[in-house]
């Protein structure tokens, strides 16, 4: 499941995209319009801004904006950042492997199950950018 943060995530990087790639967009401007927490949102943005994500601007006519252009930030990207792994078992994850105790992954159903899951979510999240969830 999505978590709540990535789904701000999401929500807020939509919405700095509908308004142009360079122009800054106040928190407090994106956390009315989306329904998102300030002080939650203040924390999203930052870490996606120490990502590289995301810049910001102090002062009069400032904000944040895009680090690069949103056709090129995938969703799988910033899943992963603000999640960390996409797939539903430590097992299969491509960047977060872990064992699963009492397991063994040569003889074990789910494990295979879960790989394919894993290959289809990443399909479209490794293809599809913050520009594909955008209308324009």
């Amino acid at each position: 499941m999505l978590s709540k943060k990535s789904q701000y995530a999401f929500q807020a990087l939509m919405y700095l995209a509908e308004k142009g790639k360079d122009q800054p967009v106040l928190i407090a401007e994106i956390s009315k319009k989306k329904k998102i927490p300030l002080k939650f949102l203040e924390n999203i943005l930052l870490e996606l801004k120490k990502a590289g994500v995301l810049e910001s601007k102090k002062g009069k006519g400032g904000g944040y904006y895009f680090s690069k252009n949103p056709k090129d930030i995938y969703l799988a990207t910033i899943m992963r950042l603000l999640d960390g792994p996409i797939s539903l078992l430590p097992c299969v994850s491509l960047y977060f492997y872990e064992k699963c105790k009492n397991c063994d992954e040569k003889h074990c159903g789910l494990h295979e199950v879960m790989i394919q899951v894993r290959d289809a979510n990443l399909k479209i999240l490794e293809k599809k950018t913050i520009a594909d969830l955008t209308k324009y």
